[in-house]
């Protein structure tokens, strides 16, 4: 599932096209993806002027001229293609077939925006404005990794007297919005914390050394367009390049990377997902 430096890539690829534009007309081919669209989605959307595109953990949030937030959940395999008029390339390009084009959007300008969703994880809402905070996906997210209120002060608060593996903590949506398998694997071994380590054991050291080695692996992985495993595309349809530069995640059985160190990464199961690791330099 694309986790933070995805969403915000592609969030960043439709501004140029999508924000303070029109959307001539919407298509909504399928009546529901995860779960149902809302009511006349599609008259909803067509003739509104998208006034700001954003970003709220893993969701991408368009600010409409009608007062509502379109919100959009990418899911598990969902990618946002743009096709610029005249040329139109991207789709047969991607070999994205139509049948999984579920929602169309066509700007003022003559440039199409595609959902397209192969396996329907993805999901679409219309919230109003006033009440986006307030919406059940959004209400209970902890703070932005990038962002002021994510303080040292703050994660030490929160993972004190937590019983739970460091790596679940940052995982819960609840403590920090945004992290997910892949860049908290990144980070912990930037850290030299093992994913086991209880969250309420760290040092305040250990919990400092967090905030600037999540930081750094996010916005390096933005800036390498996010990671592409199986299904993530920018929206020019390029792939993520920052799976080149992973030091643990997927990398079982290899040596460690880190210098001096002499470890093989190792894999292990916590909560059901795969945690990559060293055990040398991870404590």
């Amino acid at each position: 599932m694309p986790e933070l430096p995805e969403v915000e890539t592609v969030m960043r690829g439709l501004q140029p096209v999508m924000e303070g534009k029109r959307i001539a007309l919407t298509e909504v081919r399928r009546p529901d993806l995860r779960w149902p669209f809302p009511e006349k989605m599609a008259e909803r959307l067509t003739g509104v002027t998208i006034k700001a595109l954003h970003r709220r953990s893993k969701y991408i949030l368009a600010d409409l001229s009608s007062n509502e937030t379109l919100l959009i959940h990418l899911g598990m395999s969902g990618r946002m293609l743009i096709d610029q008029a005249p040329t139109a390339k991207f789709h047969s390009e991607q070999n994205c077939t139509g049948k999984h084009d579920h929602v169309v959007f066509r700007m003022d300008d003559g440039a199409t925006v595609t959902f397209n969703d192969a396996r329907r994880f993805g999901a679409m809402d219309l919230i109003p404005s006033t009440a986006l905070d307030e919406h059940w996906l959004l209400d209970k997210l902890g703070p932005e990794p990038l962002g002021n209120a994510f303080s040292e002060a703050y994660l030490r608060g929160r993972l004190k007297e937590r019983n739970m593996p460091i790596k679940s903590a940052l995982l819960d949506q609840r403590i920090v919005s945004g992290l997910g398998n892949i860049y908290v694997c990144e980070v912990l071994h930037r850290t030299g914390i093992s994913p086991k380590r209880k969250a309420g054991n760290l040092s305040g050291a250990r919990i400092a050394s967090l905030l600037p080695a999540i930081r750094d692996v996010l916005k390096e992985a933005i800036e390498a367009g996010g990671s592409s495993l199986r299904d993530h595309r920018q929206t020019n349809g390029e792939l993520g390049y920052f799976q080149h530069n992973f030091a643990v995640y997927d990398r079982e059985d290899q040596p460690c990377q880190k210098a001096g160190c002499d470890g093989v990464i190792k894999r292990i199961v916590q909560s059901g997902r795969s945690s990559f690791y060293c055990p040398i330099c991870q404590r």
